[in-house]
Parts: C-alpha cells; sequence; structure tokens
C-alpha cells in the first residue's frame, strides 16, 4: 500500500489466528481501528488508535503504538516500542526495528494542541530498514531501500539503496534490495546489480539495474 492507497477497508478483528480473510488481535492488545487489513497481526500490549490504517499482512509486535492519522502499508513490520504518529506514512514492505520514533512536530509546546496540517509530515518509502531506535525527525524522506543502523537520528532526507548511521545519520555506502552491503561496482553477490542515479536529484542514490540496461 503506497501513501495514495489508505482507503477505508472494514475489517473484522478475531481471536486467534486463522487463514479466513480477517486479521488477528493478541487479548491484551488494543486495537481501535477499522481500517486493518487481511493477515495482520496484532501483539500483546500494542496500541493502534481510532483513523489510523494499516495495511495487509503486517505484524505490529508488543507496546508499538500507531496513532490515529498515520498511515501503514501492506507487509509491514512494527518491531516492539515502535512509535508511529499522526503525520507519518510508511509504504510496503518496510521494517522497523525494535524501538524506532517517529516525530511530527519540529517546534512543540506542550499548551499548543497541533494536528491534521498543523503536523509535519514524514514519508518512509517502500522497503526502507530502520535499525533499533532510530530516531527519525519530522519532516523528511527515507527512501526505498535505505538502511540505517542502530540508534541513528534521522534529519535529512535519505537516498535509496542508501546506508546511514551515526546521531546525525550520514552517508557510508549502499545496501541492496536484499540488505547486503554493495561494493565499490555496485554488484551485490545476490546477482543484483546498480547504478547511480541522476546526481542532480537530491538526495542522489541508486536505482537497480534491470536486464543490464
Amino acid at each position: 500500500m503506497t501513501q495514495e492507497a489508505a482507503g477505508n477497508r472494514p475489517s473484522q478483528g478475531g481471536s486467534q489466528m486463522s487463514d479466513a480473510p480477517d486479521f488477528f488481535t493478541h487479548s491484551h492488545a488494543l486495537c481501535e481501528s477499522d481500517d486493518v487489513g487481511p493477515r495482520t497481526r496484532v501483539w500483546a500490549f500494542a496500541h493502534i488508535l481510532p483513523g489510523a490504517a494499516v495495511g495487509a499482512d503486517c505484524n505490529v509486535c508488543d507496546h508499538a503504538f500507531i496513532e490515529t492519522g498515520a498511515v501503514v502499508g501492506d507487509r509491514v513490520t512494527v518491531k516492539n516500542r515502535v512509535m508511529i504518529f499522526d503525520g507519518v506514512t510508511v509504504e510496503d514492505d518496510v521494517f522497523l526495528g525494535p524501538a524506532v520514533v517517529f516525530t511530527n512536530d519540529l517546534r512543540p509546546r506542550a499548551e499548543i494542541k497541533k494536528s491534521g496540517d498543523a503536523l509535519t509530515r514524514t514519508l518512509v518509502r517502500r522497503g526502507a530498514t530502520l535499525g533499533a531506535g532510530s530516531v527519525v525527525v519530522a519532516g523528511h524522506t527515507v527512501g526505498e531501500y535505505s538502511f540505517t543502523g542502530a540508534g541513528s537520528v534521522v534529519a535529512t532526507d535519505l537516498a535509496p539503496h542508501g546506508f546511514y548511521v551515526g546521531n546525525p545519520a550520514r552517508l557510508r555506502g549502499w545496501v541492496c534490495r536484499c540488505g547486503e552491503r554493495l561494493e565499490a561496482d555496485l554488484r551485490c553477490r545476490c546477482g543484483r546489480s546498480y547504478r547511480r542515479v541522476d546526481p542532480a536529484s537530491d538526495p542522489a542514490g541508486l536505482e537497480e539495474v534491470q536486464d543490464g540496461r
């Protein structure tokens, strides 16, 4: 599910895992959204608020929190203690490691309540990985199949297939779609190969070479 594909999908929560086209909610989880896709699993002490959208085949682990207005695509792994707030869109096939935290307000004050367009938007593109304990400062785009190491602080846009570590997160190399680090020739042992995209793009990243072209 891309950022445009978050529709209203009536679903029925199940009390146990099954092959039926519904989703599983642990007895100690709280799922208040009616927009959760089929075969998604919501585990103990996770909380999904009304108005949050979660796609199909997701795994939402213990103590995760997904706020009203957040959008999570299909086949997303949301590990323990991940916090996804209003204004954050996570596309398909994203991995969010334990304790990943998003923000949505660059100038928060307790006495000023913001919602909707007053919040700063964040987009995590398809296939990206955010390592355990990563913090994503609001207003940035995490590129397709990019990868952040544990404890990284994302304070800028991340290039597609970029490998980032540190505080602030800095580009340290490139990663394949399979997750392996790429050598200087941008070839992976899995058989995929890559090339740099137009250097005028910001941030410039990689694209997969298809059929030798």
